[in-house]
C-alpha cells in the first residue's frame, strides 16, 4: 500500500476540508500500475469507471496514481475544466510531480486537493441548504 493509515486520513480530512466549501467533488485513485501508456487516459478511464461524471455541475476532480509506473494524472470533467483550463491543470501537475521527486508525495496530494478545493469553492460555491456528498472522499485503490 502506499499510504500508511495515518497518511491515509490527512488526505482524506483534506478532501473533506476542500469539499466543505464547494460543492465540487474530489477522489484519489491509487493502483500498481497504469494500464494503459498515458496515464491521463487511464485516469479518464478510472473516472469514467466510477461514475464521476454524473456530479450535477460536472465538478468532479480525480487525482490518479500509478504507484510501482511511476505516474500519475489529474482529470477534472468538463464543468471544472470549461473555468480554470489546461494551464491549472497544468501547474497542479507540477506541483505533485515535484513533490513526488522530493518523496513528498503525501504533502503534494494534499496541497493539489487544497489549491484544487479553492477553484471549485471559487466557481461551484456551496449551498449548504441543498449540499450532498455525490462521491465518497475515503481513496479507492485499484
Amino acid at each position: 500500500m502506499l499510504f500508511t493509515k495515518e497518511e491515509e486520513s490527512h488526505i482524506v480530512e483534506a478532501i473533506r476540508a476542500a469539499e466543505r466549501r464547494t460543492s465540487g467533488e474530489i477522489r484519489v485513485f491509487v493502483e500498481d500500475f497504469c494500464m494503459s501508456d498515458y496515464p491521463v487516459e487511464r485516469a479518464a478511464e478510472v473516472f469514467h469507471l466510477f461514475g464521476m461524471f454524473n456530479t450535477k455541475a460536472r465538478n468532479g476532480v480525480l487525482i490518479y496514481l500509478a504507484e510501482k509506473s511511476h505516474q500519475f494524472a489529474i482529470w477534472g470533467d468538463a464543468g471544472i475544466h470549461e473555468k480554470v483550463g489546461f494551464q491549472f491543470w497544468d501547474a497542479e501537475k507540477q506541483l505533485l510531480r515535484d513533490h513526488l521527486q522530493r518523496d513528498e508525495g503525501v504533502e503534494g496530494i494534499c496541497r493539489v486537493i487544497a489549491q484544487i478545493g479553492e477553484q471549485l469553492r471559487h466557481h461551484f460555491p456551496v449551498d449548504e441548504d441543498n449540499d450532498e456528498n455525490e462521491l465518497s472522499d475515503e481513496i479507492i485503490y485499484g
